[in-house]
């Protein structure tokens, strides 16, 4: 994690449990591709502990990002760090930029500092082959703090990428400041991913976090 800013957990839920949390995303309404507002669930609060615990994630769980990949819904992110957190309301402090509303939920661009306390964790609830749009890394991006287009080009060229298919169950731990993208899927099918992100409880600048699990 702190030379590539990832790693990989393979069968973290089982086959059991990965069906469980599908039928519990039945009921869940999705606008374009995801939502950001699972947290709100309690059968997602429940999957914290285990995610925690199993995998030694430090912090709290913040949010909880569902991501639907279908023949529907076949859509790209380019390469891009994720820079904003959702918090319970906006304050002014000089080092807090680029507000935004989500889904109803206030968000900012905090400092570097904060950011790299940040943990993501991305649990597949579908296969990921190669052919359906895994996520692509440029491997240690993060240690290069917010970075410009010019420069994360040049490092993409410098280092390269790695796309990593995971497996039904399977976690990815990252760090939100790499470097990641995601393809269209070549042959496009449910890719159902839970991105959860974890962060210190207090975390300063007046900001108070909307959920804090």
């Amino acid at each position: 994690m702190e030379q590539d800013g990832y790693a990989v957990a393979p069968a973290v839920f089982d086959l059991m449990e990965t069906a469980s949390i599908a039928e519990a995303l039945q009921a869940v309404p999705i606008a374009s591709a995801g939502t950001r507002n699972l947290l709100e669930f309690g059968w997602c609060r429940a999957l914290v502990g285990r995610i925690r615990s199993t995998l030694e994630i430090r912090g709290v769980a913040v949010q909880c990002t569902l991501f639907d990949k279908t023949p529907e819904r076949n859509w790209l992110v380019a390469f891009h760090q994720d820079l904003s957190i959702p918090v319970r309301e906006r304050v002014e402090h000089p080092e807090l930029r680029a507000w935004s509303v989500k889904e109803g939920q206030q968000f900012v661009q905090p400092p570097v500092a904060l950011l790299e306390q940040l943990t993501a964790v991305r649990i597949h609830i579908d296969d990921c082959d190669p052919e359906n749009g895994p996520l692509r890394l440029v491997p240690g991006s993060h240690r290069h703090g917010r970075l410009d287009e010019s420069e994360a080009k040049r490092l993409r060229k410098v280092t390269g990428e790695v796309p990593l298919p995971i497996g039904r169950g399977g976690a990815l731990i990252l760090k939100p400041l790499l470097l990641h993208a995601s393809s269209k899927a070549a042959s496009p099918r449910h890719r159902r991913v839970l991105h959860f992100l974890f962060g210190p409880a207090s975390i300063g600048y007046g900001l108070r976090w909307q959920h804090a699990v």
